[in-house]
């Protein structure tokens, strides 16, 4: 449902098809609660909550952004990266900032990005914001990061824009969960491995208490 309501505001805003959809889900983590940040181990899965993006590159360097859920519109240009006192706008200004620091220039570009995780809820919209945006800017300008260069371009952005001393848990779940998996992630080497979670007499609910962290 949100992917098409994405891409119907885009098409009103911009008028024209986006060149790309994409979809970043959000997270849960069961075991290892700030050991992230810490260098230790976590056990995240990705979630059925996600940040859908529509995009399309411009050939000039002007990016027209659009919150859905927020209903709020920010331009900026790639030459000219500074931040704002919109909080949504830094996090996608940050992704632009760590590809041009890791010499992957950018184009301009047009977006709408909304969906339906919870902001401030503690499932990590923030890191889908960021590894969606690394996944399209990737895609689009087909500058061949992997995986796992996209999930530490995100971090980057969070760490090194935004200014949150995040670990590497959210954006690596963001990008490599798995259905029906957990990760078993070692956030000092990066080693992972997926396990199944099959729990045919339990049932995990993620209930959102309202109290933003």
């Amino acid at each position: 449902m949100y992917s098409l309501q994405i891409e119907e505001k885009f098409k009103e805003l911009y008028k024209s098809q986006a060149q790309i959809i994409v979809r970043a889900p959000g997270r849960i983590n069961l075991i290892g609660e700030h050991t992230d940040y810490n260098d230790g181990f976590v056990l995240p899965a990705a979630i059925n909550r996600a940040v859908y993006f529509a995009i399309s590159l411009r050939e000039d360097n002007q990016c027209n952004c659009y919150a859905y859920n927020l209903d709020s519109q920010f331009s900026f240009a790639t030459n000219n990266l500074t931040k704002t006192k919109y909080s949504w706008v830094n996090y996608l200004i940050g992704v632009v900032d760590e590809f041009q620091k890791a010499g992957k220039i950018t184009k301009g570009f047009d977006l709408v990005v909304g969906g339906n995780i919870p902001l401030g809820a503690g499932v990590s919209s923030s890191a889908a914001v960021e590894t969606g945006l690394a996944f399209a800017l990737n895609h689009l300008n087909k500058t061949h990061l992997s995986t796992i260069e996209m999930v530490q371009i995100g971090k980057a952005a969070e760490n090194n824009f935004v200014g949150v001393n995040c670990g590497i848990m959210d954006q690596f779940a963001s990008m490599f969960g798995k259905k029906d998996s957990v990760i078993r992630l070692d956030c000092r080497s990066l080693e992972y491995e997926y396990f199944p979670l099959n729990l045919p007499n339990h049932t995990v609910i993620l209930c959102n208490s309202g109290v933003k962290h």
